[in-house]
């Protein structure tokens, strides 16, 4: 099977997308049949071609206040490129203009095109304009899926959401971690020296965006209350500096390895975010070994629950802090290797991969994938 993926969720500071796109190149390149190309918009036209992986970008406008992602333009030579390299599926992974080509080169070559909902489109634009765009962007959502031959969702919220707006062709296809690299032997003191930590000091670590949907003030005002010995570790670009609490922020981590470090040499995971489509830097401190603390809302208790951590209510500091106390009040060792437990089990890449191109292959060859209501598993 010849997989292309297109989106424009690819950039210099590109975090879930693009990790979950590079396992997927790794997993075609170790799994015999299988060939990935990759188009994405970029400063200039390149391609390359490395055997069974190939690379293709396209210029595209830069965004201002983007973070260095490209919003193409024009369709038709994004068009033009699917089609002259004729995959036998196309997946997109943005809502976005390259959501269309995508369904536009599919028809011209007669193969089926899969969306892969990472983004909650509606409650984004609500977070960002208000409520009033949430049925418009709803409609668009219907309208843009309604012309995919198939549509995975990342949990089982959103495959539900999804199907809510009349979608039918809806599959669950939980994202995944590499467990080798996310791993608990990655733990050092030396890394928290290296970062001005004092040893004694309970991490708690939030690595992502610094977006509106993250929350980030409820963790600043959660290490507040808590004080002592509890420290911040913020990772990711363009970050807010708190003075009156410990924290520690470490820019954009672009090697997984580094950042698989920073996550193990902490204490616990903390994720104030209630807008998940399934939370994969949670799934990757889990792997490393950490409980998590995070919100009962979206996707995140479909991974977390009161044995690998806690879940606070939505809009609740206090509950929040609460959660965290619990925590550390239990074993924090004991929850951590639980969650390690629990992803190794479930959310391998090769675990997911596995099931996502099978799946893949019953829709290339039969028009149709047959589990579409499977449901993740603890």
């Amino acid at each position: 099977m010849h997989l292309t993926d297109i989106t424009m969720f690819w950039g210099p500071a590109s975090g879930g997308v693009r990790r979950y796109i590079l396992a997927k190149r790794a997993f075609c390149a170790e799994h015999s049949g299988l060939r990935h190309t990759l188009l994405v918009p970029g400063a200039t036209a390149s391609e390359s071609n490395e055997g069974v992986l190939a690379m293709r970008t396209l210029p595209a406008m830069r965004l201002i206040g983007g973070k260095g992602y490209r919003f193409p333009l024009r369709l038709q030579p994004w068009i033009d490129q699917l089609k002259d390299i004729r995959p036998d599926v196309i997946e997109a992974g943005d809502p976005y203009r390259l959501a269309w080509a995508a369904v536009r080169a599919g028809r011209a070559l007669d193969v089926p095109v899969v969306g892969f909902f990472h983004s909650d489109l509606s409650r984004m634009t609500a977070l960002r304009f208000g409520d009033w765009t949430r049925e418009p962007i709803r409609r668009y959502i219907q309208h843009l899926y309604g012309h995919y031959d198939w549509v995975f969702a990342p949990s089982q919220v959103m495959a539900d959401r999804l199907r809510s707006l009349g979608l039918t062709k809806v599959t669950a296809q939980p994202l995944g971690v590499d467990t080798v690299v996310f791993s608990p032997e990655r733990r050092s003191q030396a890394v928290r020296r290296n970062l001005g930590i004092p040893d004694e000091a309970r991490v708690l670590v939030y690595a992502g965006r610094n977006a509106i949907e993250k929350n980030l003030p409820t963790l600043f005002e959660t290490v507040r209350r808590l004080g002592a010995p509890y420290h911040l570790l913020l990772i990711g670009p363009d970050m807010p500096r708190v003075d009156d609490i410990p924290m520690t922020i470490v820019d954009y981590v672009a090697d997984i390895e580094v950042l698989a470090g920073l996550l193990a040499s902490s204490d616990a995971l903390v994720h104030a975010g209630d807008q998940e489509t399934f939370g994969l830097v949670i799934a990757e401190g889990m792997a490393a070994g950490l409980p998590v603390i995070g919100i009962n809302s979206s996707a995140v208790p479909e991974l977390v629950d009161d044995t690998v951590g806690a879940l606070a209510e939505a809009g609740s500091l206090d509950a929040f802090v609460a959660a965290v106390e619990s925590v550390f009040a239990r074993d924090p060792m004991a929850l951590g290797q639980a969650a390690r437990e629990r992803v190794v089990r479930h959310f391998g890449w090769s675990v997911r991969f596995g099931q996502m191109f099978g799946r893949l292959a019953q829709l290339q060859h039969h028009g149709m994938i047959d589990d579409p209501s499977l449901k993740l598993l603890r």
